[in-house]
């Protein structure tokens, strides 16, 4: 990915706090956006896994793991049509949109070294977690006969060592979040295995 710095670390309008797209506009900004079904699979799987996490692991209302989930629906929302834009585009749509600036900040910083905003929040440190390595454990699923049936962390962590598989993933993202996150890799793996397959694109 290149190098897209945002030269921002404010985002949004604090007044505009719990402000939130329902899920009927959040995925129509997807349709308007985004032609691409893979990278709106890899949207929906990184909201799902966010909305999972809030409430299993942070212990958050369903309102608030939806503000997690959105997050994770939109973070590449520009992607497909804008990659020089991204991710300045998506956060000045949602800027304009008077959205919760959490969930700015957090698509903001899901790729520091990109964008030059560093997560901070508990959100923003799982979107960025969640992100990369929910890729690779998708691109793993789809070389396997079962696909996520029986899938095992170790699996996971055999192909993240070959550097040629998913080479698009960034090892060094992958562990500079599980560090900021103070997660085990092997804890995120399984999380992502157990929640990930109720995710498809039908």
């Amino acid at each position: 990915m290149a190098t897209r710095i945002l030269n921002k670390s404010h985002f949004g309008d604090p007044l505009d706090k719990g402000r939130t797209l329902t899920r009927e506009q959040a995925m129509q900004l997807l349709a308007d956006w985004v032609g691409n079904e893979r990278l709106i699979l890899h949207m929906r799987q990184v909201g799902a896994l966010m909305g999972a996490w809030a409430i299993e692991r942070e212990s958050l209302s369903v309102d608030d793991a939806w503000r997690w989930e959105l997050a994770g629906l939109l973070h590449d929302a520009d992607w497909d049509r804008w990659p020089e834009e991204h991710c300045a585009k998506i956060v000045s749509e949602l800027e304009q949109r008077h959205i919760d600036p959490e969930i700015i900040r957090a698509i903001a910083s899901h790729g520091p070294a990109h964008f030059g905003v560093d997560p901070e929040t508990r959100m923003d440190r799982m979107l960025y977690a969640f992100d990369e390595l929910s890729g690779l454990v998708h691109a793993y699923s789809l070389m396997r006969p079962e696909g996520y049936a029986g899938m095992e962390v170790k699996g996971v962590r055999k192909r993240l060592k070959e550097k040629t598989f998913a080479a698009n993933v960034s090892r060094d993202d992958i562990r500079d979040a599980c560090e900021r996150a103070t997660i085990e890799l092997d804890d995120l793996i399984a999380f992502i295995i157990r929640h990930q397959p109720s995710v498809t694109l039908s």
